[in-house]
């Protein structure tokens, strides 16, 4: 008896070419099919909590053009996923499948041209298919009734509010109504910074503009951020849909206190949000024919006016 046969008249080498040379049956290969057709359709969909549009942790957008992004964004995460997964899975059964069972050499083959026609192909339209809802979705986002408009094309009002930042704070002016709300670093309601408040169910365009450096206007539940340039005007529209507070910030590094430069949003009903300016211009918190903050600007801010000795005046924050 040979050593090498291990009790059997068959040496170890044939028996394992002999296994590896075995073909999967066509059973097992539909199975492992449907498993990893289901499993791909399935993980999204289990990830987002088995929603249409899984959330994927962000927020689902609390204006008509927040939620146009929210939409766009999970489509992409349910894309990455389904294509990663598909990816990954094949990646696996790759290994399962054809792992090294003998030294001999496995049959070499190449050229297969359907085979790259379609892994060049189905990418290619994966990307100008997002391509295509990307641009859908900006123009979404970037439309706006014509400038100081006051209703809409169905007649809707339009409210007009300029916002205007500066280191490190705000300022929101109502140019229809006489009425101006400004405050500096986390002083405000919540400790949030001054306050925008704006009626939920109509209009609002914000003219956007800054006072002295690069700003960033970002409200995270409106899925929605701008920058604030020297010298530059930009415009945009929100439709708030719902009441709520929502809290906003600077997103562009601006300076001692940029950490500290936050805002927030006000949405009420509009009934609510006329009572509103009118308390506000019974109070005296008018607009000014002039750059500094408004009159009802909130106590300073200790720390920035008293405990560094580079800091600006109160009434003149300053770049340092």
């Amino acid at each position: 008896m040979n050593a090498f046969t291990n009790g059997s008249p068959t040496p170890l080498s044939d028996r394992d070419r002999t296994a590896a040379d075995t073909p999967e049956t066509p059973a097992a290969g539909r199975r492992w099919k449907r498993w990893a057709a289901g499993l791909a359709v399935a993980a999204p969909l289990v990830l987002g909590g088995c929603n249409f549009y899984p959330s994927y942790g962000a927020s689902r957008g609390s204006t008509t053009q927040g939620q146009d992004t929210f939409k766009l964004y999970s489509g992409m995460m349910t894309t990455g996923i389904i294509v990663g997964g598909l990816t990954g899975l094949l990646i696996l059964y790759t290994i399962l499948r054809y792992k090294r069972r003998s030294e001999t050499m496995p049959k070499q083959f190449h050229e297969s041209i359907p085979i790259e026609i379609l892994y060049t192909g189905i990418p290619v339209l994966i990307v100008a298919a997002l391509f295509f809802f990307t641009v859908i979705t900006e123009n979404k986002v970037d439309a706006t009734v014509p400038f100081a408009a006051k209703v809409t094309s169905t007649g809707s009002p339009v409210v007009d509010v300029k916002v205007t930042a500066f280191q490190w704070g705000w300022r929101f002016d109502y140019p229809n109504d006489n009425v101006s709300v400004s405050g500096d670093v986390t002083n405000g309601p919540q400790n949030h910074g001054p306050q925008m408040v704006l009626p939920y169910g109509q209009t609002v365009q914000v003219t956007l503009v800054s006072n002295d450096v690069i700003h960033g206007f970002y409200v995270r539940d409106f899925n929605f951020s701008r920058y604030a340039l020297p010298g530059v005007v930009n415009v945009f529209d929100l439709n708030i849909v719902r009441a709520g507070f929502y809290p906003g910030q600077c997103t562009q590094i601006c300076g001692l206190y940029h950490s500290e430069m936050l805002f927030s949003v006000r949405a009420v009903s509009p009934a609510q949000y006329q009572s509103w300016l009118q308390s506000e211009v019974a109070s005296g918190h008018t607009m000014k024919r002039t750059p500094e903050p408004a009159t009802n600007t909130p106590p300073p801010y200790d720390h920035v006016t008293h405990s560094n000795a580079l800091a600006a005046p109160a009434s003149k924050k300053g770049s340092l």
